[in-house]
């Protein structure tokens, strides 16, 4: 009896865990559709870039995915399964495909129904120009870790092919972004002769960032550093590492030079047009620019005034002044954030909603939007910039006058296709291409 009575106990204790167990999946399973849902309906769903795609039949829902991803609410489990959620705001670190323990997980660019332009590049990173080498946001990998280390791989590779003739260097390496500055301490370790030209300023794209973006990164071994391993850093903190190890190691970049032309005079031997009207010659060039190199304009009457920007340095020296933004994404909202206390801030974007921002951005906002430090004009194009105020158009037709001192604008930028086909360089619509990841 007492056997019996022990038994039963331990059935019932099993059977409530079991139960207990089944009730919280289900539960989370709810929470994630309805996430999934509202995602769907704000247009959160579709990736804008590189995302993670799940094998459904291989997954096993262990959630290691979800723990490893470091941002809120891209990926969750429903029915013991992982799909993804937010996609949009994903940056591609790729943190759930390591964790996947079956390999379930590959890390791809587009969808099958939406293509992205990318230049044709072979698995050495060189295009279909023998001697030109594209290297991180460009070709598809726009995450820091992964861009420095397509930078370093492609000078590893090109050193290889080096010709022998000998042309004034080695190599170009155009950008200075993370993919050209891990490029260049690549070269110079290798003992090459090389040159590197920014049309801006050091840090590349991560410089245009809003003065206290958080750059998230996972580690990456760097010639003549070490492991550079830094998590929730400013941009400011980043590029002043970049900066004392150029400086320690003597390597120059060359601000505020644009390659206007890239010509192929003899195989693996270029002459590279700079904006200033010099002429370099290199035996071989690699490209570490971004894809989004000339700010897209509104092209509207007006956006000529120097009163309109395309980038926020400096945002603690703007005060007392009535700021519209233009954007949806990230780069619209931070600079917002930035400025909302000290200016009198209105954000306008042609949607309904903000659905490419990261999950923490949507929560700042809100929280900006419910105190009215920010002005939320929705589903609004600007019309027209004026000297003291911006036309404002709205979905119904109508327009508003709205007192005005500065405009900035954050609308993405232009791909550089007219110039990689002036190059010679093959352009490809990529549709859930997988990118290529090692464990």
């Amino acid at each position: 009896m007492e056997e019996f009575l022990i038994y039963s106990l331990t059935a019932l204790l099993s059977l409530g865990i079991v139960g207990y167990y089944v009730w919280k999946n289900a539960k989370n399973s709810a929470e994630v559709k309805a996430k999934v849902a509202l995602a769907k309906e704000e247009g959160r769903f579709e990736p804008i870039s590189l995302f993670p795609h799940i094998d459904i039949d291989s997954c096993l829902g262990s959630g290691a995915c979800v723990k490893a991803c470091p941002e809120e609410d891209i990926l969750g489990l429903i029915n013991g399964k992982a799909t993804v959620i937010n996609t949009s705001s994903c940056i591609g670190h790729g943190a759930c495909f390591h964790a996947c323990p079956v390999d379930a997980i590959s890390l791809r660019i587009g969808t099958e129904e939406r293509g992205v332009d990318l230049p044709h590049i072979k698995p050495n990173y060189e295009t279909n120009v023998e001697g030109i080498f594209i290297a991180g946001e460009l070709g598809g990998m726009g995450l820091i870790k992964n861009s420095a280390e397509q930078g370093m791989q492609a000078i590893k590779h090109l050193a290889v092919e080096l010709p022998q003739h000998q042309e004034d260097i080695d190599v170009l390496i155009v950008g200075a972004g993370p993919a050209g500055i891990a490029a260049a301490l690549q070269a110079k370790e290798l003992g090459l002769s090389f040159r590197v030209v920014e049309q801006e300023s050091l840090g590349g794209t991560v410089f245009t960032f809003p003065r206290d973006k958080v750059v998230m990164m996972q580690p990456v071994i760097l010639p003549y550093y070490g492991k550079l391993k830094l998590y929730n850093t400013s941009k400011e903190e980043l590029l002043g590492i970049w900066q004392d190890l150029l400086n320690r190691t003597e390597i120059e970049v060359e601000e505020h030079k644009k390659v206007d032309l890239i010509v192929e005079e003899a195989p693996r031997s270029f002459r590279v047009e700079i904006n200033n009207g010099e002429q370099i010659k290199a035996a071989s060039v690699l490209l570490a620019i971004g894809r989004r190199g000339t700010p897209r304009k509104l092209g509207i009457p007006g956006e000529e005034s120097t009163k309109v920007a395309y980038r926020l340095l400096d945002s603690e020296q703007i005060q007392g002044r009535k700021i519209m933004i233009v954007g949806g994404g990230d780069s619209a909202v931070e600079s917002a954030l930035l400025l909302m206390d000290h200016n009198e801030v209105s954000l306008s974007y042609r949607k309904e909603h903000f659905s490419r921002i990261k999950k923490q951005n949507q929560l700042k906002l809100n929280a900006a939007l419910a105190e009215g430090k920010i002005k939320p004009y929705l589903s609004t194009n600007l019309k027209s910039i004026n000297p003291e105020k911006v036309d404002l158009a709205f979905s119904d037709g109508s327009v508003k006058s709205i007192a005005n001192d500065k405009v900035y604008v954050f609308i993405g930028g232009e791909l550089p296709l007219p110039f990689l086909r002036e190059c010679g360089i093959s352009i490809e619509k990529t549709f859930g291409k997988v990118v290529k990841q090692h464990k």
